[in-house]
């Protein structure tokens, strides 16, 4: 049974560590609320503190980390939820692993931020462990990030406000929630 009458969809926004994935979120989801949309918010700090606590940073790990997740937001947006991911997702390989769970359902969105600038940014300290060599396998430091081949959408956080990225989403959005509503 479903939850509400309204088409589910997963937006599944990329980036590196600072990029502005989780500030975006929020506010698509405060934006979704406003137009009574149902959505729900998946992050990739909250599921490896639950369920993927078990997991670690290795290829193979990472793999399996974006498996659950993708697994976990096809459940909720086959009930109709829209379903906001945050994942940093590093490589084409594991982007292809949601696509290919997802389906139609997938919306990839690339937030797109000069790596040194996410490290100005460094809210957690993250980039600064990593440049000590006290975290491993940080991406974009000492793992890899390979920029997405062909996204939904490029959403440029380094020269637009939050607000302004938000709204070009919101409106990419809607144009293709409009349309999985009379597919």
């Amino acid at each position: 049974m479903k939850l509400t009458t309204q088409k589910g969809m997963v937006i599944w926004m990329l980036g590196l560590s600072g990029a502005g994935k989780s500030t975006l979120s929020d506010l698509l989801e405060t934006q979704f609320q406003t137009e009574n949309i149902f959505s729900i918010q998946l992050d990739g700090d909250q599921l490896r503190k639950g369920l993927n606590k078990n997991l670690g940073f290795s290829m193979e790990d990472r793999a399996e980390n974006i498996r659950r997740a993708a697994e976990t937001a096809g459940i909720m947006a086959a009930k109709g939820i829209v379903v906001i991911c945050s994942f940093i997702t590093p490589l084409n390989v594991h982007r292809e692993i949601a696509r290919e769970i997802l389906g139609e359902l997938y919306f990839e969105v690339f937030i797109d931020c000069p790596l040194t600038v996410c490290q100005e940014r460094d809210v957690k300290g993250l980039y600064k462990l990593a440049g000590n060599n006290t975290l491993k396998n940080f991406t974009g430091i000492s793992s890899a990030f390979e920029k997405p081949e062909n996204p939904d959408l490029v959403l440029l956080t380094e020269s637009q406000t939050p607000q302004q990225c938000c709204d070009h989403l919101y409106a990419a959005v809607s144009s293709r929630i409009t349309q999985l509503q009379f597919s």
